[in-house]
């Protein structure tokens, strides 16, 4: 493989990819490659205004291009070889128009003044790195964990770590074996008759059910799983009024950026990172250091600070 990883980290050649945060993060994970020169055309199309950001759907609105997905394909286990002649020409023509939707995208970008946008995030894109995940607390990132008490969290933790190690013990990937949302929903109501549970499939048998038992009943005497104070909420204290008042700020920060979006006819979370403004809202005095904050880009602070400025002080 090391030959492709020349290639990928050539800066004079361009990497067509549409939404490759996954292949960087994978190809980073398994050969320690890294990309130079990335041009995104998921995030291209987000920027020239497009409402759907799939490639078929891509392919169509740029090049009147009708590229059929085969669902059957697209869940097949790619790792069995020999590839069948229908699984190679289904991953053709996923790539065999890239070059020619890059160059007209790239036009429209550059007519609408927003080339330089997409440049900034294909090459945020092309440094994002694989982050072995922390075992002992990866539970705690399945969505719906939040709504959990302590005893669902310790039923969760305990459900999370019995699913990986039937995904290790037959080679599937952990989401093949059972969804996220089936573990919460077990942790929320343990006494429930888990057969009934939506998308539980084979967990709903009985020899599944008796072992499913088990983990909960350990769990539940267990001791309860208190979650970490969320440490990334920086600024003051603040008072029950002062709360109030930021809380306020951001629906007001929200509807500016609302409203930005919708004269661009963007995504308004594409214009300014929501963790900025909600930061912003409790400390809107910290304007100047927020700029070099890394969730914001430079084209945002170029284009928009002017704006948001002005909102902050009729905010104040």
């Amino acid at each position: 493989m090391s030959p492709l990883g020349k290639v990928l980290s050539d800066a004079s050649l361009t990497k067509i990819l549409h939404s490759g945060d996954y292949d960087i993060r994978s190809l980073h994970r398994d050969y320690g490659f890294q990309f130079e020169n990335v041009f995104d055309t998921s995030i291209a199309g987000g920027f020239l205004g497009s409402k759907r950001l799939g490639l078929d759907a891509i392919l169509k609105e740029y090049l009147d291009v009708e590229v059929a997905k085969d669902k059957k394909l697209q869940r097949s286990d790619w790792t069995d070889r020999p590839l069948s002649r229908e699984a190679l020409a289904y991953a053709a023509n996923d790539v065999r128009y890239l070059g020619e939707a890059r160059q007209n995208m790239l036009d429209r970008l550059t007519e609408k003044g927003r080339a330089t946008w997409a440049e900034e995030e294909c090459v945020r894109l092309s440094s994002v790195r694989f982050e072995p995940r922390d075992e002992e607390t990866a539970f705690l990132r399945v969505k719906g964990s939040k709504d959990l008490d302590g005893r669902g969290l310790a039923i969760l933790r305990s459900l999370y770590d019995f699913r990986e190690d039937e995904a290790i013990g037959r080679d599937r990937p952990p989401f093949k074996i059972v969804s996220d949302s089936v573990l919460v929903a077990i942790a929320r109501e343990p006494d429930d008759e888990y057969s009934e549970i939506k998308g539980i499939g084979w967990w709903g048998r009985s020899e599944m059910r008796k072992r499913l038992n088990k983990v909960v009943f350990e769990a539940k005497n267990s001791e309860p799983v208190l979650r970490p104070r969320n440490e990334a909420r920086r600024g003051p204290h603040l008072s029950h009024r002062e709360r109030e008042m930021a809380n306020q700020r951001l629906k007001d920060l929200k509807q500016w950026r609302k409203s930005l979006g919708q004269t661009l006819e963007l995504d308004p979370s594409l214009l300014w990172p929501t963790s900025s403004l909600s930061r912003l809202a409790r400390l809107p005095e910290a304007l100047q250091a927020e700029f070099n904050e890394t969730e914001v880009r430079k084209w945002q602070v170029k284009e928009f600070s002017e704006s948001l400025a002005s909102c902050l002080k009729e905010l104040s």
